[in-house]
């Protein structure tokens, strides 16, 4: 899949590391930090065939301190018409009631701005009580758990990413 940008919110650089491998797999791919993400980068959003929101999950359900400062930037943007995925990384057994909220709070956003969200996964094979990022049975989008399945994250994106490029 060409001209995909992924923006990204990362404390840790554990969430830099899933999207650089998420980069790597889906190819010709631009990577931006959320923190330089702009009104005029996001405007250009509509020129990608794929836009890819990842973000980490801090505390009790909160938002990445880059990509939350950066919301209304996504929310503002015209994503009518644009194909967005969402990843995020979380702790399914310290944050249960939380896990990966913040793959919510970004569909959230996209979805007010317009956006045709792809790229859902299964719950199967994880362990939390609730999360924002669960609609109808399904994650929102890929949802990685480092902490507790790291030997699972390489698996899991290279299914994901064969789901966006059909």
């Amino acid at each position: 899949m060409a001209n995909v940008m992924i923006v990204y919110g990362s404390s840790t650089g554990v969430t830099e590391g899933i999207a650089r491998k998420i980069g790597d797999a889906l190819g010709d791919a631009e990577l931006v930090e959320a923190s330089q993400l702009s009104e005029s980068n996001a405007a250009s959003f509509g020129d990608y065939s794929l836009v890819v929101l990842g973000a980490s999950t801090w505390g009790i359900g909160d938002l990445q301190d880059d990509f939350h400062a950066k919301l209304g930037v996504i929310e503002g943007a015209a994503l009518s018409g644009v194909k967005v995925a969402v990843f995020g990384t979380g702790d399914q057994e310290s944050y249960a009631d939380s896990f990966v909220d913040g793959i919510g709070i970004l569909a959230e956003a996209a979805e007010k701005a317009g956006a045709t969200l792809v790229g859902k996964t299964s719950t199967e094979g994880y362990t939390f009580e609730e999360s924002r990022a669960v609609r109808d049975g399904q994650f929102l989008g890929l949802a990685i758990d480092e902490d507790n399945q790291g030997d699972l994250t390489d698996q899991r994106i290279a299914a994901w990413v064969k789901a966006l490029q059909e």
